[in-house]
């Protein structure tokens, strides 16, 4: 890629990343035609599958596009979708911030010693979780190869998928002209077991990485991903 073409695709990013916020803040709801005019899916039917079995399931998404449109759609057609946040200072800013998604239809656990188990009996109950899996924000994840190069990702969805049995699955929400959204679901990634679960983890991990991929291949300018995120990022700072 020549240096023109990366200040164009970089100056694409910012302005999607504006456009993330705009519709974020603006999103309503209630408002009548929301979905019905501007939101296409595709892959809808491992959605449909996982609920219909009754088993719920573990939405991977991306850093990529407006995901609080997703969790609308979602809560229409009955599986209204449960995720964790990291509680922010002041605490009034997290509860805001928390009654603003629900809202939305979506369900905020504050990231803590108590979430997972709560996300796991959600799953047992045949509820979806949807949790951000792109980023290793915490510093324990899993090794993968993503695009080429070694890096982390959080191990946290295939674990739970494991430990439930629930598939997991793959999507992202991008945003189109116009202020249309398409929602895209890839193929779920069977929670089975082969060996010593942390294996299991590294491997379904490894696999939801190549399903991220393809996703964000498709508009990268959506990616919004500003910080370093292969180790290959932060060696040349520290030197």
């Amino acid at each position: 890629m020549s240096e023109d073409d990366l200040d164009r695709l970089v100056r694409r990013a910012f302005v999607s990343y504006g456009r993330y916020w705009a519709d974020a803040a603006t999103l309503d709801p209630d408002e009548p035609g929301l979905l019905e005019k501007s939101f296409v899916v595709e892959g809808v039917e491992h959605l449909l599958a996982a609920h219909e079995a009754g088993r719920g399931a573990v939405v991977a998404l991306p850093h990529l596009g407006c995901w609080e449109v997703g969790a609308v759609w979602a809560d229409r057609q009955g599986f209204p979708l449960t995720t964790v946040a990291e509680p922010i200072q002041p605490p009034e800013l997290f509860e805001w911030l928390v009654k603003e998604r629900e809202k939305l239809g979506l369900r905020v656990l504050p990231l803590g010693a108590h979430a997972a188990n709560e996300l796991l009996a959600t799953l047992r109950r045949g509820g979806f979780i949807a949790l951000l899996a792109d980023r290793d924000i915490v510093g324990d994840g899993v090794d993968v190869e993503l695009f080429g190069e070694r890096t982390r990702m959080p191990g946290g969805p295939a674990a739970l998928a494991l430990r439930s049995g629930a598939p997991l699955i793959a999507c992202a929400i991008y945003m189109r002209p116009r202020g249309s959204h398409l929602l895209a679901v890839r193929p779920p990634i069977e929670a089975v077991r082969t060996g010593r679960l942390r294996e299991d983890v590294a491997r379904m991990t490894q696999e939801l990485a190549r399903e991220l991929e393809v996703l964000v291949r498709a508009a990268p300018e959506q990616w919004h991903v500003f910080q370093p995120n292969w180790p290959a990022d932060i060696a040349p700072a520290r030197a």
